[in-house]
Protein backbone atom coordinates (compact mmCIF):
# COMPACT_ATOMS: atom_id res chain seq x y z
CA UNK A 1 0.00 0.00 0.00
CA UNK A 2 1.78 3.40 -1.11
CA UNK A 3 0.86 5.01 2.34
CA UNK A 4 3.43 3.10 4.84
CA UNK A 5 1.05 1.90 8.04
CA UNK A 6 2.73 -0.35 10.48
CA UNK A 7 -0.20 0.40 12.61
CA UNK A 8 -3.32 -2.09 11.41
CA UNK A 9 -5.70 0.05 12.97
CA UNK A 10 -5.12 3.12 11.00
CA UNK A 11 -5.47 1.48 7.66
CA UNK A 12 -8.76 2.47 7.98
CA UNK A 13 -8.10 6.02 6.92
CA UNK A 14 -6.51 5.92 3.59
CA UNK A 15 -7.91 2.31 2.00
CA UNK A 16 -10.43 4.16 0.01
CA UNK A 17 -8.20 6.49 -1.47
CA UNK A 18 -6.55 5.56 -4.65
CA UNK A 19 -2.57 6.37 -4.83
CA UNK A 20 -0.35 5.94 -7.38
CA UNK A 21 1.83 2.63 -6.42
CA UNK A 22 5.22 4.38 -6.83
CA UNK A 23 4.35 7.29 -4.35
CA UNK A 24 5.22 6.97 -0.77
CA UNK A 25 3.67 8.12 2.27
CA UNK A 26 5.40 7.67 5.45
CA UNK A 27 3.28 7.19 8.83
CA UNK A 28 6.11 6.15 10.73
CA UNK A 29 9.55 7.38 11.55
CA UNK A 30 11.47 4.44 11.31
CA UNK A 31 10.38 4.94 7.59
CA UNK A 32 10.77 8.54 7.60
CA UNK A 33 14.26 7.85 8.75
CA UNK A 34 15.12 5.41 5.43
CA UNK A 35 13.53 7.29 2.87
CA UNK A 36 14.50 10.80 3.71
CA UNK A 37 18.49 10.39 4.49
CA UNK A 38 18.67 14.06 3.91
CA UNK A 39 16.48 15.15 6.47
CA UNK A 40 16.75 12.76 9.02
CA UNK A 41 18.50 15.04 11.27
CA UNK A 42 15.39 16.51 12.53
CA UNK A 43 15.32 13.02 15.06
CA UNK A 44 17.97 14.32 16.61
CA UNK A 45 16.10 16.08 20.05
CA UNK A 46 19.89 17.86 21.34
CA UNK A 47 19.79 19.23 17.09
CA UNK A 48 16.27 20.70 17.37
CA UNK A 49 17.52 21.89 21.04
CA UNK A 50 20.70 23.66 19.68
CA UNK A 51 17.94 25.48 16.79
CA UNK A 52 16.56 27.47 19.42
CA UNK A 53 19.57 28.15 21.44
CA UNK A 54 18.89 25.68 24.49
CA UNK A 55 20.45 24.87 27.75
CA UNK A 56 21.06 21.03 27.10
CA UNK A 57 23.52 18.20 26.84
CA UNK A 58 23.97 14.64 26.88
CA UNK A 59 24.10 12.78 29.66
CA UNK A 60 27.19 13.15 31.14
CA UNK A 61 27.32 16.74 31.04
CA UNK A 62 25.90 18.23 33.98
CA UNK A 63 23.52 20.83 33.50
CA UNK A 64 23.86 24.44 35.35
CA UNK A 65 20.08 24.04 37.27
CA UNK A 66 17.62 21.63 37.98
CA UNK A 67 15.36 20.78 37.47
CA UNK A 68 15.34 19.42 33.78
CA UNK A 69 13.91 17.28 31.26
CA UNK A 70 15.77 14.01 30.36
CA UNK A 71 14.47 11.91 27.42
CA UNK A 72 16.92 9.73 24.94
CA UNK A 73 18.19 11.91 21.46
CA UNK A 74 17.04 9.47 19.39
CA UNK A 75 13.61 7.86 19.49
CA UNK A 76 11.73 6.50 16.86
CA UNK A 77 9.09 4.50 19.13
CA UNK A 78 7.70 7.84 20.44
CA UNK A 79 5.33 7.23 23.21
CA UNK A 80 7.61 8.94 25.73
CA UNK A 81 9.52 6.08 26.00
CA UNK A 82 12.36 7.01 28.28
CA UNK A 83 11.81 10.10 29.25
CA UNK A 84 11.16 11.70 32.61
CA UNK A 85 11.77 15.02 34.98
CA UNK A 86 15.55 15.02 37.14
CA UNK A 87 15.16 17.49 39.95
CA UNK A 88 18.95 17.21 41.25
CA UNK A 89 22.07 16.75 40.77
CA UNK A 90 21.78 13.05 42.37
CA UNK A 91 18.77 11.90 40.40
CA UNK A 92 21.19 12.70 37.23
CA UNK A 93 23.72 10.74 38.69
CA UNK A 94 21.31 7.47 39.34
CA UNK A 95 19.17 7.86 35.80
CA UNK A 96 22.09 8.77 33.85
CA UNK A 97 22.34 6.41 30.76
CA UNK A 98 24.08 6.73 27.20
CA UNK A 99 22.37 8.19 23.99
CA UNK A 100 20.05 10.33 26.51
CA UNK A 101 19.90 13.88 26.80
CA UNK A 102 18.27 17.12 29.18
CA UNK A 103 17.32 19.52 28.21
CA UNK A 104 15.06 22.48 30.14
CA UNK A 105 12.05 21.41 31.91
CA UNK A 106 9.11 23.60 29.80
CA UNK A 107 5.86 25.22 30.99
CA UNK A 108 2.96 26.22 28.62
CA UNK A 109 0.52 24.66 26.33
CA UNK A 110 1.85 21.00 25.02
CA UNK A 111 0.71 21.17 21.29
CA UNK A 112 0.82 19.25 18.33
CA UNK A 113 0.68 20.57 14.65
CA UNK A 114 0.86 18.74 11.42
CA UNK A 115 2.21 21.09 8.56
CA UNK A 116 1.64 20.60 4.83
CA UNK A 117 5.30 21.39 3.42
CA UNK A 118 6.31 22.79 0.08
CA UNK A 119 9.62 23.12 -0.14
CA UNK A 120 10.29 25.17 2.63
CA UNK A 121 7.45 27.09 3.12
CA UNK A 122 4.25 25.85 5.03
CA UNK A 123 0.97 25.43 2.75
CA UNK A 124 -1.33 24.19 5.63
CA UNK A 125 -1.36 23.53 8.87
CA UNK A 126 -3.63 21.94 11.95
CA UNK A 127 -2.91 22.18 15.93
CA UNK A 128 -3.82 19.81 18.14
CA UNK A 129 -3.41 20.14 21.84
CA UNK A 130 -2.76 17.30 24.91
CA UNK A 131 -4.68 17.50 27.94
CA UNK A 132 -1.68 16.00 29.83
CA UNK A 133 -2.68 13.24 32.79
CA UNK A 134 0.25 10.90 34.45
CA UNK A 135 3.66 9.61 33.48
CA UNK A 136 3.57 10.20 30.16
CA UNK A 137 -0.25 9.77 29.40
CA UNK A 138 -3.08 12.22 27.99
CA UNK A 139 -5.95 12.26 29.19
CA UNK A 140 -6.95 13.76 25.46
CA UNK A 141 -6.18 15.35 22.72
CA UNK A 142 -8.22 18.33 20.91
CA UNK A 143 -7.53 19.01 17.40
CA UNK A 144 -8.78 23.00 17.05
CA UNK A 145 -10.65 24.51 14.14
CA UNK A 146 -8.62 27.44 14.60
CA UNK A 147 -4.85 28.52 13.73
CA UNK A 148 -2.72 29.86 16.90
CA UNK A 149 -1.04 32.76 15.05
CA UNK A 150 1.98 33.49 17.05
CA UNK A 151 3.06 29.11 16.86
CA UNK A 152 2.10 28.88 13.53
CA UNK A 153 4.53 32.20 12.58
CA UNK A 154 7.09 30.74 14.80
CA UNK A 155 6.99 27.53 12.59
CA UNK A 156 6.78 28.97 9.58
CA UNK A 157 9.58 30.59 9.98
CA UNK A 158 11.61 27.43 11.54
CA UNK A 159 10.86 25.07 8.76
CA UNK A 160 12.08 28.40 5.91
CA UNK A 161 15.40 28.18 7.56
CA UNK A 162 15.70 24.50 8.42
CA UNK A 163 13.76 22.32 5.73
CA UNK A 164 14.52 24.77 1.90
CA UNK A 165 14.25 21.51 0.53
CA UNK A 166 11.56 19.45 1.99
CA UNK A 167 7.99 18.86 0.61
CA UNK A 168 5.92 16.67 1.94
CA UNK A 169 4.28 16.57 5.65
CA UNK A 170 6.15 17.55 8.74
CA UNK A 171 4.78 17.00 12.57
CA UNK A 172 6.24 19.16 15.40
CA UNK A 173 5.89 18.57 18.99
CA UNK A 174 5.69 22.22 21.53
CA UNK A 175 5.33 23.31 24.95
CA UNK A 176 4.63 27.16 24.94
CA UNK A 177 6.13 27.42 21.87
CA UNK A 178 9.30 25.71 21.78
CA UNK A 179 9.88 22.60 19.67
CA UNK A 180 10.73 19.59 21.85
CA UNK A 181 10.12 17.45 18.33
CA UNK A 182 10.05 17.12 15.11
CA UNK A 183 8.45 14.44 12.32
CA UNK A 184 8.94 13.58 8.93
CA UNK A 185 5.32 12.53 8.73
CA UNK A 186 1.58 13.73 9.72
CA UNK A 187 0.14 12.69 12.96
CA UNK A 188 -2.21 9.92 11.54
CA UNK A 189 -3.86 9.28 15.03
CA UNK A 190 -6.58 11.51 13.98
CA UNK A 191 -6.16 12.61 10.56
CA UNK A 192 -9.87 11.67 9.89
CA UNK A 193 -10.74 15.04 12.07
CA UNK A 194 -8.97 17.27 9.26
CA UNK A 195 -11.89 16.64 6.67
CA UNK A 196 -13.39 15.14 3.77
CA UNK A 197 -10.87 14.83 1.12
CA UNK A 198 -7.73 15.92 3.51
CA UNK A 199 -6.35 12.40 2.47
CA UNK A 200 -6.69 13.02 -1.35
CA UNK A 201 -4.75 16.30 -1.10
CA UNK A 202 -1.71 14.23 0.95
CA UNK A 203 -1.79 11.94 -1.86
CA UNK A 204 -1.63 14.97 -4.52
CA UNK A 205 1.33 16.17 -2.45
CA UNK A 206 3.31 13.77 -2.20
CA UNK A 207 2.23 12.61 -5.67
CA UNK A 208 2.84 15.94 -7.58
CA UNK A 209 4.44 18.41 -4.70
CA UNK A 210 1.62 19.83 -4.90
CA UNK A 211 -1.13 21.10 -2.30
CA UNK A 212 -4.89 21.62 -2.89
CA UNK A 213 -7.09 21.30 -0.27
CA UNK A 214 -10.01 23.74 0.52
CA UNK A 215 -10.09 23.08 4.20
CA UNK A 216 -13.67 24.76 5.01
CA UNK A 217 -16.37 24.00 7.80
CA UNK A 218 -13.33 22.99 10.42
CA UNK A 219 -14.64 22.00 13.71
CA UNK A 220 -13.08 21.01 16.41
CA UNK A 221 -12.23 17.11 17.20
CA UNK A 222 -11.28 14.76 19.92
CA UNK A 223 -9.10 12.23 20.09
CA UNK A 224 -9.57 10.47 23.63
CA UNK A 225 -7.36 7.10 24.57
CA UNK A 226 -8.32 4.17 26.98
CA UNK A 227 -5.60 3.15 28.75
CA UNK A 228 -5.36 0.33 31.31
CA UNK A 229 -2.76 -1.75 33.78
CA UNK A 230 0.15 -2.78 32.46
CA UNK A 231 1.58 -6.50 33.15
CA UNK A 232 -2.03 -8.05 31.95
CA UNK A 233 -2.87 -10.28 28.93
CA UNK A 234 -4.91 -8.35 26.83
CA UNK A 235 -7.69 -9.39 23.72
CA UNK A 236 -9.44 -7.19 21.85
CA UNK A 237 -13.32 -6.18 22.34
CA UNK A 238 -15.95 -8.35 20.57
CA UNK A 239 -16.55 -6.95 17.02
CA UNK A 240 -20.41 -6.47 17.75
CA UNK A 241 -19.20 -3.76 20.39
CA UNK A 242 -16.59 -2.30 18.58
CA UNK A 243 -19.26 -1.92 15.86
CA UNK A 244 -21.69 -0.40 18.07
CA UNK A 245 -19.09 2.47 19.68
CA UNK A 246 -18.22 3.28 15.98
CA UNK A 247 -21.95 3.87 15.45
CA UNK A 248 -22.10 6.35 18.62
CA UNK A 249 -22.92 9.78 17.77
CA UNK A 250 -20.32 12.33 16.78
CA UNK A 251 -17.98 9.48 17.02
CA UNK A 252 -15.15 9.22 13.80
CA UNK A 253 -13.42 6.55 14.35
CA UNK A 254 -12.25 3.74 16.73
CA UNK A 255 -9.13 2.43 16.89
CA UNK A 256 -7.82 -0.33 19.08
CA UNK A 257 -4.32 0.05 18.99
CA UNK A 258 -2.51 -3.19 20.25
CA UNK A 259 -1.19 -6.08 18.56
CA UNK A 260 -3.37 -9.14 20.41
CA UNK A 261 -1.06 -11.81 21.26
CA UNK A 262 2.20 -10.17 20.85
CA UNK A 263 3.99 -9.46 24.42
CA UNK A 264 3.29 -6.38 25.69
CA UNK A 265 6.89 -5.35 25.26
CA UNK A 266 6.82 -5.24 21.53
CA UNK A 267 4.59 -1.82 22.14
CA UNK A 268 5.70 1.46 22.36
CA UNK A 269 3.53 2.77 25.61
CA UNK A 270 3.88 5.28 28.38
CA UNK A 271 5.29 4.47 31.50
CA UNK A 272 2.03 4.93 33.16
CA UNK A 273 -0.38 2.69 31.17
CA UNK A 274 -1.08 0.66 28.12
CA UNK A 275 -3.04 2.03 25.52
CA UNK A 276 -5.92 -0.36 24.71
CA UNK A 277 -7.72 2.11 22.10
CA UNK A 278 -8.06 5.53 20.42
CA UNK A 279 -11.61 7.10 20.21
CA UNK A 280 -12.13 9.97 17.51
CA UNK A 281 -15.19 12.37 17.71
CA UNK A 282 -16.67 15.84 17.18
CA UNK A 283 -17.39 16.20 20.65
CA UNK A 284 -15.91 15.40 23.68
CA UNK A 285 -18.79 14.22 25.98
CA UNK A 286 -19.66 11.51 23.36
CA UNK A 287 -16.48 10.60 22.89
CA UNK A 288 -15.81 10.05 26.71
CA UNK A 289 -19.46 8.13 26.47
CA UNK A 290 -17.98 5.94 23.91
CA UNK A 291 -14.70 4.98 25.66
CA UNK A 292 -17.18 4.31 28.77
CA UNK A 293 -18.87 1.43 26.63
CA UNK A 294 -15.74 0.01 25.02
CA UNK A 295 -14.08 -0.19 28.59
CA UNK A 296 -16.55 -2.46 29.88
CA UNK A 297 -14.91 -5.34 27.62
CA UNK A 298 -12.08 -5.94 30.18
CA UNK A 299 -12.12 -5.73 33.71
CA UNK A 300 -12.62 -2.59 35.68
CA UNK A 301 -9.84 -2.97 38.03
CA UNK A 302 -8.16 -3.04 35.19
CA UNK A 303 -8.83 -0.26 33.32
CA UNK A 304 -7.71 3.12 34.46
CA UNK A 305 -10.10 5.56 34.85
CA UNK A 306 -8.58 8.95 33.50
CA UNK A 307 -10.84 11.58 35.92
CA UNK A 308 -8.18 10.06 38.25
CA UNK A 309 -5.40 11.87 39.99
CA UNK A 310 -1.98 10.99 40.30
CA UNK A 311 -2.42 10.21 43.92
CA UNK A 312 -5.43 7.84 43.27
CA UNK A 313 -3.13 6.12 40.69
CA UNK A 314 -0.44 5.47 42.84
Amino acid sequence: MPVLERDPWRLQYFEGSPCPEHVKIPTDDPDCWMLYPSDRWVYDKLRIAWTQDLACGPHGVPPNTYPVFSKPIINLRGMGTGSRKIASAEEMERFSEPGHMWMPLLAGEHVSTDCAVLGGRIAWLRHATGSPWTDGMFRHWRVHAGTMPVLASQLEVWVAHHMSGYSGMMNFETIGGTIIEAHLRFADQWCDLYGRGWVEALIELYSSANWQYADVNRVDGYSVPLFARHGHDYRHPPPALQEEVRKMPSVSSLQITFHQGKPQASHAMPPGGFRLAVINATDLEAAHAARRRLASAWSADLVLDQTQTEQELS
